[in-house]
């Protein structure tokens, strides 16, 4: 019961973090981040890992004469994050839900593209080096922006490589084997909001896919905390409510999904199940 407290808690933490009263670039990434692992932790000491993060940064800057010189910069962040704290992209076991917990990522030095995109972002924001991220599908990537206003593309997962709007075309070829066609909006900056909901899904996916319903469900509930008027996502909550025997609850989220979708595809299916649901609980009353 202490550690379901402490898990609801962090969404408590988290509202107060990206609440609609937050402006997205105020929103604090790292702690942010860092607050989803506490669903998993939720004892979790994020200050101590702040402090990690701060130190490898004064490590960076201590490198760098001229913040200016973009790639003297990218080398020392590169030197610093990929060969003396030896982070690396996860490719044995790339779905492992651990690569998704910036916790993990710094213990084990193992991670999947948009977390080591983050900490490379959040080590790069401290010594005052602006990056933003880059949503592009299947590979989350950084990039920064020149005085002319080029951007500069670098790949966090692949040890801070330096990519080309060709080489990411590639990338993407690769991944999807040319089922996706490449978009020039495939490399537009996503907000802070949309990476910690792409964390979000990227560990609902994974828990979905092994039937861990009990761990789905706080997930849900913080892609909820981002955006509380998704009715895809209340639709699933109520789901997953349903699975785990949470009646009341799935009730509530099913009815509020046919207020938000009320001309929905699958509205009349999902009355149904909210009506089915009703008897069951009154009979057991």
């Amino acid at each position: 019961m202490r550690d379901l407290d402490e898990i609801a808690g962090a969404a408590e933490a988290l509202s107060g973090q990206v609440g609609q009263q937050v402006e997205d670039e105020r929103i604090d990434l790292l702690r942010a981040a860092l607050t989803i692992a506490r669903t998993q932790y939720p004892q979790l000491d994020i200050d101590s890992y702040i402090y990690r993060v701060d130190a490898i940064a004064r490590r960076v800057a201590a490198r760098i004469r001229d913040i200016g010189d973009i790639a003297q910069t990218i080398y020392a962040l590169n030197t610093v994050l990929f060969k003396e704290e030896q982070l690396c992209g996860n490719r044995e076991n790339y779905y492992d839900p651990r690569n998704s917990f910036l916790t993990d990522v710094l213990d084990h030095r193992l991670g999947i593209p948009i977390t080591l995109a983050l900490i490379y972002m959040e080590v790069a924001r401290r010594i005052g080096f602006p990056l933003f991220g880059v949503g592009m599908p299947g590979h989350f990537l950084l990039k920064h922006y020149d005085v002319e206003g080029r951007q500069v593309l670098i790949d966090a997962f692949n040890s801070g490589h330096i990519l080309s709007a060709r080489d990411c075309r590639q990338r993407l070829q690769e991944i999807y084997d040319g089922q996706l066609t490449f978009q020039p909006e495939f490399l537009m900056s996503v907000s802070r909001r949309q990476m910690l909901t792409r964390i979000l899904n990227n560990l609902k996916t994974i828990y979905l896919s092994t039937r861990n319903f009990r761990k789905a469900l706080p997930i849900v509930d913080l892609i909820l905390v981002i955006y509380p008027r998704s009715p895809e996502d209340v639709k699933q909550r109520a789901l997953l409510r349903y699975s785990l025997g949470q009646m009341r609850g799935a009730i509530e989220d099913l009815d509020d999904y046919l207020k938000m979708s009320p001309e929905a595809s699958d509205a009349d299916e999902i009355r149904q199940t909210a009506l089915s649901i009703r008897r069951g609980q009154a009979m057991l009353n």
